[in-house]
């Protein structure tokens, strides 16, 4: 009996120290694929050259490069699936033993070790988790493959029963529902999460999971490949933050009723959707405005969905659109509009990979504190942190729009002001009369957060501001200054009673 009371103690305090939903909203998360970021020790000066395949990046790793991910301004790193995995399974999402680490990757105490520095440091630890299927089946690589082999579980832990799974089919499209839950992403064995066995089996990991690491949230994979029932109960199991990732192509309004019906928040693909039309295609920005308003109406909390520009799964921005400075506008957005910031590792050093594997470099012959654009996104960092507005508050207006600029005010009073423009490096210099700043008095002046010389001022509703060679622009209202106070008036009424009394006196006893 004192035995299950102190177990029972031991779950309670697990969900008494999880951070919430709202806790996170503070937090800026560094997206890393573990074998790709550090090797232990020293690194070689070389690239990898298959990647394809396992590099050498570990736990250690990255717990000895901990001062680059926290001086780029980061406060929570999301880490690759920590469990073993199958033949070339260097990203972690083809789990072989879901009770095991990958060893590939280090041991389970120097898995520990890295979330203890992190914690140390007040850097939050997200887990990538895969609840939806297993990894290729040994010898398979493609359908081609012998369904024998494809159907062959017994490499699998715990699930190695042909019974733990979906039948053998194919996910063709986006437009069958059953079809996209009930068949194979790929050839990856698709789990039958309606067998109580299964299902009852991935709620008890994930629960052990997170308290025995010590996990503050979970990146979770595949959301619309399983019904979303399942999802509620495994965030309850899991008893932390969980960020989803639904996303089948860009489908707005789909992938948004997986908020509430599966997870409290999801990666926001249609924003990532919506940006990249803005500044890789160059699309009006009134259509990203269109986007910013349907989410809005569509999600039901848009400040806890996670914002990126970058990720594993698609060509790098560079790739698309070299032109720096659009990803430096891109970038602003992403960090102050309302949601949780993500930087997926190397954007940093200006990587430009193409689609999967080659948007998944190794970071270790680059893990360069110095260059513009480590130090540009650590400046948003900080701006973000300082500025001393609530970005987890629906306080965001859309203030302006035309072809090429958006504007946008965030805090209660306005008293924050972001302008990204998709006109690139080349264009010189253009002047943009802000409108609809009706709220804010007339004659209050805002200052550019990193520049004190460059101001603009409200006059009548309307603020006009210049944005040089394509660049992004935040201003910050300044506090109105007190009037003095003249305070002769109320000298001279305190003196001049004071007067008359002396008078007074000199009178009676003369």
């Amino acid at each position: 009996m004192e035995t299950f009371r102190w177990g029972v103690l031991t779950v309670i305090l697990a969900f008494c120290a999880a951070k919430t939903a709202e806790e996170w909203k503070s937090r800026i998360i560094y997206q890393l694929l573990t074998d790709r970021f550090s090797q232990k020790g020293d690194n070689p000066n070389t690239t990898c050259s298959d990647l394809r395949s396992y590099c050498g990046g570990t736990f250690k790793g990255i717990e000895e490069n901990l001062d680059y991910i926290q001086g780029l301004g980061a406060n929570a790193i999301w880490i690759s699936p920590t469990v073993e995995n199958t033949v070339n399974g260097y990203h972690g999402y083809w789990a072989k033993n879901i009770y095991k680490v990958n060893p590939e990757f280090g041991t389970k105490e120097e898995l520990k070790s890295l979330i203890a520095e992190c914690h140390k440091r007040d850097i939050w630890v997200m887990f990538d988790v895969v609840a939806n299927h297993m990894g290729r089946t040994s010898g398979c690589s493609d359908r081609s493959c012998p369904a024998k082999k494809l159907t062959n579980f017994t490499e699998f832990v715990p699930f190695d029963q042909q019974e733990h799974y979906h039948e053998l089919c194919y996910i063709q499209g986006s437009s069958n529902q059953s079809e996209i839950e009930e068949c194979r992403l790929g050839i990856l064995p698709d789990l039958n999460q309606s067998v109580p066995n299964v299902r009852e089996t991935l709620l008890d990991w994930v629960a052990n999971l997170t308290r025995e690491y010590d996990v503050d949230g979970l990146r979770i994979d595949t959301l619309c490949e399983v019904p979303k029932p399942f999802w509620r109960e495994f965030q309850e199991s899991a008893g932390v933050f969980c960020l989803g990732e639904a996303n089948y192509y860009d489908r707005p309004r789909y992938l948004a009723a997986y908020q509430g019906s599966a997870l409290e928040a999801l990666l926001n693909f249609p924003l990532y959707w919506a940006l990249r039309r803005s500044f890789n295609e160059k699309k009006p920005m009134t259509q990203l405005l269109d986007s910013i308003h349907l989410q809005k109406e569509i999600f039901n909390d848009t400040t806890v969905l996670g914002l990126f520009v970058d990720n594993h799964d698609f060509q790098r921005f560079l790739n698309m659109t070299p032109d720096v400075t659009l990803l430096r506008n891109s970038l602003v957005y992403v960090f102050f509009s309302q949601g949780i910031p993500l930087v997926y590792y190397g954007t940093e050093q200006l990587y430009h990979g193409g689609a999967d594997p080659n948007n998944r470099e190794a970071l270790w012959p680059h893990l360069d504190n110095t260059t513009a654009m480590y130090q540009f996104i650590r400046q948003l960092a900080d701006g973000r942190k300082s500025v001393g507005v609530d970005f987890g508050a629906l306080n965001q207006k859309e203030v302006y729009v035309d072809n090429d600029t958006l504007v946008i005010t965030r805090g209660d009073k306005q008293e924050l002001l972001i302008a990204v423009t998709n006109v690139g490096k080349s264009q010189g210099s253009v002047q943009k009369s802000v409108g609809n700043l009706t709220d804010m008095e007339q004659g209050s002046v805002f200052v550019n957060i990193w520049d004190k010389t460059d101001t603009a001022t409200v006059n009548g509703g309307v603020m006009t501001i210049s944005l040089t060679n394509g660049e992004p622009k935040i201003f910050k209202q300044v506090p109105p200054t007190p009037p003095v106070r003249d305070n002769s008036s109320a000298a001279a009424i305190f003196v001049h009673p004071l007067a008359a009394i002396l008078c007074f006196c000199v009178i009676v006893f003369s």
